[in-house]
């Protein structure tokens, strides 16, 4: 028996031996490592003669071949093994219905499908998104924003205040996500870009409202933006989130303090047997507030109305929800029932894409 003969047959036997995965692997490294005995045969072949290397090499090479193999089954045989130990140990009552996975089971709640609907829109147009804080200052969220003093706007009975802070300011849960586009103008030279969708807080509770909702703002400040660019921006977000090819709006004068001029957008639609479709019919429905930046917000945010301008928008992501998919109350949406949800909600894998369709 040559010497290659003996150690294929010692490693062989160590692998038969091996009696979990452990003891296995160390086997491996013992003949297969860096350092191991068949490693350190194949060392051997960069010294030898051509002739050498030509009777030695495929030797060698197939006792790494060989030991490789046993080693590989030897693993297959142990898996089998404990497969069969485990389904030895454990039953499964068919007779049980399958519970479904969790990204099955699972449901997106309207709102968060929704301002990622929203996101995937503008992000396409070339909007990044920009957050702020839900509680604010009076500055951010009236003052800089061109509220007059005595505003209704700032009354309690529209807006909660917090108590008095040591200074006695009183902050507000904010009452819009306007104050998110103070703090951008604040922070970032023109030209900007953002949306910022947010909880927005009011004195409110009916069919159509509730003490928290949601709102996204979109802001473009540069030096030529204008009415044009703004009702461009609009009907191509209309027209992706409602998922039809064309849209009719429609701009009314309307006044907001922070904008001027400003106006509101109605969108055609039908209203035919208690349903809203758009892109059709000859009703009209209001979705959003718009307008150009008013020039003392820009100056409020150290920004020259002489040498850039904008545009601004809001709509509210609550009221959008309820339009496209037909849900006839707002206050369930905040009452987290299964049985609501399950109906309306949406799969967790379907995220809203331009390319696969915003409802997946």
């Amino acid at each position: 028996m040559t010497e290659l003969d003996s150690l294929e047959r010692d490693l062989l036997d160590q692998v038969d031996a091996a009696a979990d995965e452990a003891s296995l692997d160390a086997v491996r490294v013992a003949a297969l490592g860096k350092k191991g005995s068949v490693s350190e045969l194949l060392k051997t072949l960069g010294a030898m003669s051509p002739e050498e290397r030509k009777e030695r090499g495929p030797l060698i090479n197939g006792l790494r071949d060989r030991v490789q193999n046993a080693i590989g089954q030897r693993r297959e045989a142990m898996a089998e093994a404990a497969l069969e130990a485990r389904l030895s140990t454990e039953r499964v009552d068919v007779t049980l219905p399958v519970r479904e996975a969790p990204e099955v089971r699972g449901r997106i709640h309207p709102i968060s499908q929704v301002m990622d609907e929203v996101t995937a829109i503008f992000a396409d147009m070339g909007f990044s998104v920009a957050e702020g804080p839900d509680i604010e200052t009076d500055d951010y969220n009236f003052t800089a924003l061109n509220f007059p003093p005595g505003h209704p706007a700032r009354e309690m009975h529209d807006t909660f205040f917090l108590a008095p802070d040591r200074n006695g300011q009183r902050k507000v849960l904010r009452t819009h996500t306007s104050p998110v586009q103070i703090r951008t103008m604040r922070s970032q030279e023109p030209p900007i870009r953002v949306i910022c969708p947010g909880r927005t807080y009011r004195h409110d509770s009916d069919q159509t409202h509730t003490p928290m909702f949601h709102q996204v703002e979109g802001l473009v400040i540069d030096k030529a933006a204008n009415i044009a660019n703004l009702k461009w921006v609009l009907e191509e977000f209309c027209r992706a989130f409602f998922e039809v090819d064309a849209v009719k709006m429609r701009f009314r004068p309307s006044f907001f303090p922070f904008t001027e001029p400003s106006a509101e957008v109605d969108i055609q639609c039908s209203r035919k047997g208690g349903e809203i479709r758009f892109g059709e019919g000859t009703d009209w429905l209001e979705i959003l507030g718009c307008g150009m930046v008013h020039p003392n917000v820009l100056r409020n945010c150290g920004l020259d109305p002489d040498a850039v301008q904008g545009f601004a928008f809001g709509v509210g992501i609550d009221r959008i929800a309820m339009l496209k998919y037909g849900m006839p109350d707002l206050r369930p949406f905040f009452e987290a029932d299964v049985r609501w949800l399950d109906h309306y909600g949406f799969r967790p894998l379907d995220i809203p894409s331009l390319v696969s369709g915003l409802t997946g």
